[in-house]
C-alpha cells in the first residue's frame, strides 16, 4: 500500500521528529571522507516531503548543559572536549579545520534531540526519532569513531533523575559493536544492552552480542535479529540504534543488506516493541544512501511501510528547487523592467548602476541567494563572519567572490571565487564556468586530509550545493546547462553522475579511465593520472581537460552513446607504479 493511500486512511501514527540545521557537523571533510553530513538534512526533508511527519511535528532540541554531560562523563574528558586536537583524533579530522565552540554546540543539541525525544515518549508513549544520535563508541573517559558524547547514556541519566526507574533497553543495530555504551551502561542492572554486530572488539561487559560474519545479508541478519529480539525482556523505554552501516557497499561497515532489508529490519523492531516508548537514532552510516535509511527508519515509525524511497529523488536538488521557485528576480537583481544601467551593460558600454555577474546578479543579490540557500549559516558555523560578496570581471569572465573574516586568525579571506560566461556548445547555449574554487584558508592538508591535484588549500565541503546552485542559475538564464573545463580527473570522476564529456569519444575514453581505476582510490587515482602513471593502450596518457555540460535532461543519441561504447571498449589504461617511467619518456 503506498504512503498516499496509507495517508488517506488516516494510518500515520504520530511522530516526533527531532531535527536542528546545526546537526549537520561543520567538519569539511576530503574527497574520501567518510562523514555525510548532509544525512540528518536529507532525512527530515524526505520525511516532510512524503507526509510521515507533519511540520510541527519536527522539533529544535535545546541543547544540554555541562551538567547534564557529567551524569555520563568525566569532567577532565568534557575539558578536553575543548581542544582542537582532542575532537580532530574523534573525527578523524585535521585540528585546523575544527571550529571547536560550533562542533560542542552540534553535540550538545544531539545529546539534547535525545534527551527531549526520551521525556517525550516517557510522557506521551509512541516512538521518537532523533536525527543525529547513537553516539556509542563514546565513554565516560574518551571518545572515539565519530561519537565525542554517549548521548543515550546522558539522557537516560537524566530521566532517572526526572524520576524514571523502569527498566531499559538499548537495542543497537550498527555494524559496530557498542564498547562505549558498555562502559557507561554494561554494569546497570536495569539496562538491557542487545547488539548484532560485524566486528570482534573482544568481550563487552553486560551486552548480549551477536557477531555476523563479513557479508551477511538480508535473511541471515534477520533471522539473528529475531533472536536477539526474543532475548529482550521487559522493559518500560527503548532505545534502538538503526546504524546504516549494515548497508551494501558502506565505506566502514561489511555487511550486504539491502535497503528493502534494512527497512525489513526496521519494521521487525517497531513490531516487536509495539507501543513501547521508544527512541530511534540513526548512530553509524558512511554511503551515499545513508540518509534513506534514516527516513526509511522514520516511515516504519510512520507508516509501518516497506514502499521504497524513489530511486532518483535527490533530497538537496529538491530543497534548492523549492528555495529558487519562491526567489523573485527582483531580490537577485533584475526587476521585471529593464534599466539604463542594464541596457548600457548588454551594448559594453559603461554601467552607471551596480555590477551585475550575468547581467542578472547584484552582489546584494548574490549574498541574499547564499543566505537563502543555507550556505552562509554553514560558512558561519565553520568560523567565519562579516561575508559579503564582490562582483567584477576578469578578462572575458564575470567574476563573484565571497570574501569574509577568520574568527580564529583575525585575517580577511576570499573563501568563493567563481568565473562565468555564456558559451555557445554544439547547439547549446550553456553557462561556462571557468573557474570555481571553494577555499578553507584555515584548514591544512595532512594525512588525514590530503592535498589533491590543483589544491592549494582545503575546500568547504559545499561542492554538491555549488553545483545544484549552477545549475539553477543556468535555468534562471534560461541557458542549455552548465558547462565546465575539469582540469583534473578528480573534477570529472565528481560530475560523473549528471555530466558528460561533449565530444562522445572523449567521454568513452573517461568511462574506459574509471573502469580501469576502478580498484584505487579517488585520490590514488587522480594522483596516477597527475603524475603521469597511466598507460592508455601500452602508450603514455594525459589528462585531456575538454567540455563537459551538465544538462537538466540527457541529450545523448543513439549514435552518440555508440560512439562512447566503442571508445570505452577500444581504450585499455594500465597503471605504472610510482617511481617508474612510461615507455617512450627519458629518465630525468
Amino acid at each position: 500500500m503506498g504512503l498516499r493511500e496509507l495517508l488517506s486512511r488516516g494510518r500515520r501514527r504520530p511522530l516526533r521528529l527531532y531535527y536542528d540545521e546545526a546537526y549537520r557537523l561543520p567538519v569539511t571533510g576530503g574527497a574520501d571522507s567518510h562523514q555525510e553530513l548532509r544525512r540528518a538534512d536529507e532525512a527530515v526533508h524526505y520525511l516532510l516531503h512524503a507526509k510521515a511527519v507533519r511540520l510541527e511535528d519536527v522539533v529544535n532540541p535545546q541543547p544540554v548543559s555541562y551538567a547534564q554531560l557529567a551524569g555520563a562523563h568525566t569532567a577532565a574528558y568534557l575539558e578536553s572536549l575543548h581542544e582542537p586536537q582532542t575532537l580532530a583524533q574523534i573525527f578523524a579530522a585535521d585540528p585546523s579545520e575544527l571550529f571547536v565552540d560550533e562542533v560542542l554546540r552540534s553535540l550538545r543539541l544531539a545529546c539534547g534531540g535525545t534527551l527531549g525525544a526520551a521525556r517525550h515518549v516517557l510522557e506521551h508513549g509512541g516512538a521518537a526519532l532523533n536525527l543525529m544520535g547513537g553516539f556509542h563508541h563514546a565513554a565516560p573517559s574518551r571518545g572515539a569513531g565519530f561519537c565525542a558524547l554517549n548521548d543515550v547514556a546522558v539522557a537516560l541519566a537524566q530521566v532517572r533523575a526526572d524520576g524514571f526507574g523502569g527498566k531499559v533497553a538499548v537495542i543497537d543495530l550498527d555494524f559496530h559493536p557498542p564498547d562505549g555504551t558498555a562502559e557507561c551502561l554494561g554494569k546497570d542492572s536495569s539496562v538491557w544492552l542487545g547488539s548484532l554486530s560485524g566486528a570482534d572488539w573482544g568481550p563487552l561487559p553486560g551486552v548480549d552480542e551477536t557477531q555476523l560474519p563479513d557479508g551477511t545479508g538480508d535473511a541471515e541478519y534477520l533471522a539473528a535479529l529475531d533472536a536477539l529480539l526474543s532475548r529482550m525482556p521487559e522493559v518500560a523505554l527503548a532505545f534502538v540504534l538503526a546504524g546504516g552501516d549494515v548497508l551494501n557497499g558502506d565505506r566502514l561497515g561489511h555487511f550486504a543488506l539491502t535497503l528493502p532489508g534494512v527497512r525489513r529490519r526496521d519494521l521487525q523492531v517497531a513490531l516487536r516493541l509495539g507501543h513501547l516508548p521508544q527512541v530511534w537514532l540513526p548512530a553509524g552510516g558512511y554511503s551515499s544512501n545513508a540518509w534513506k535509511v534514516v527516513a526509511g527508519s522514520g516511515l516504519v515509525l510512520a507508516f509501518h511501510s516497506e514502499e521504497p524511497i524513489p530511486t532518483d529523488y535527490d533530497p538537496l536538488a529538491a530543497r534548492m528547487s523549492g528555495i529558487s521557485r519562491s526567489l523573485k528576480p527582483e531580490s537577485l537583481g533584475t526587476g521585471p523592467i529593464i534599466t539604463e544601467a542594464d541596457l548600457a551593460d548588454a551594448l559594453g558600454m559603461q554601467r552607471a548602476g551596480p555590477k551585475k555577474l550575468m547581467h542578472y546578479y547584484t552582489a546584494e543579490g548574490v549574498e541574499y541567494a547564499l543566505e537563502r540557500y543555507r550556505i552562509l549559516p554553514v560558512l558561519r558555523r565553520l568560523g567565519f563572519d562579516r561575508l559579503r560578496v564582490e562582483i567584477d570581471k576578469v578578462g572575458a569572465y564575470d567574476r563573484a567572490r565571497l570574501v569574509g573574516h577568520d574568527k580564529q586568525t583575525g585575517t580577511a579571506a576570499t573563501l568563493i571565487d567563481l568565473e562565468v560566461e555564456r558559451k555557445e556548445l554544439g547547439d547549446g547555449a550553456y553557462l561556462f564556468v571557468n573557474w570555481l574554487t571553494l577555499r578553507n584558508p584555515r584548514a591544512h592538508f595532512s594525512a588525514l586530509r590530503p592535498q589533491l591535484p590543483g589544491q592549494e588549500v582545503p575546500g568547504l565541503g559545499l561542492a554538491r550545493e555549488f553545483s545544484q546552485l549552477l545549475g539553477l542559475m543556468a535555468q534562471r538564464l534560461m541557458l542549455d546547462g552548465v558547462a565546465f573545463r575539469p582540469s583534473w580527473y578528480h573534477m570529472a570522476w565528481a560530475a560523473r553522475h549528471n555530466a558528460r564529456f561533449v565530444a562522445p569519444e572523449r567521454q568513452g575514453r573517461f568511462e574506459a579511465l574509471m573502469r580501469d581505476l576502478a580498484t584505487l582510490t579517488l585520490l590514488e587515482a587522480t594522483r596516477a593520472v597527475a603524475e603521469g602513471r597511466v598507460l592508455l593502450n601500452g602508450r603514455p596518457y594525459t589528462w585531456e581537460p575538454d567540455e563537459m555540460v551538465y544538462v537538466s535532461k540527457a541529450h545523448e543519441d543513439e549514435a552518440d552513446r555508440a560512439a562512447i561504447v566503442a571508445e570505452r571498449e577500444r581504450c585499455h589504461f594500465t597503471l605504472l607504479s610510482p617511481g617508474a617511467r612510461a615507455p617512450g619518456k627519458p629518465a630525468g
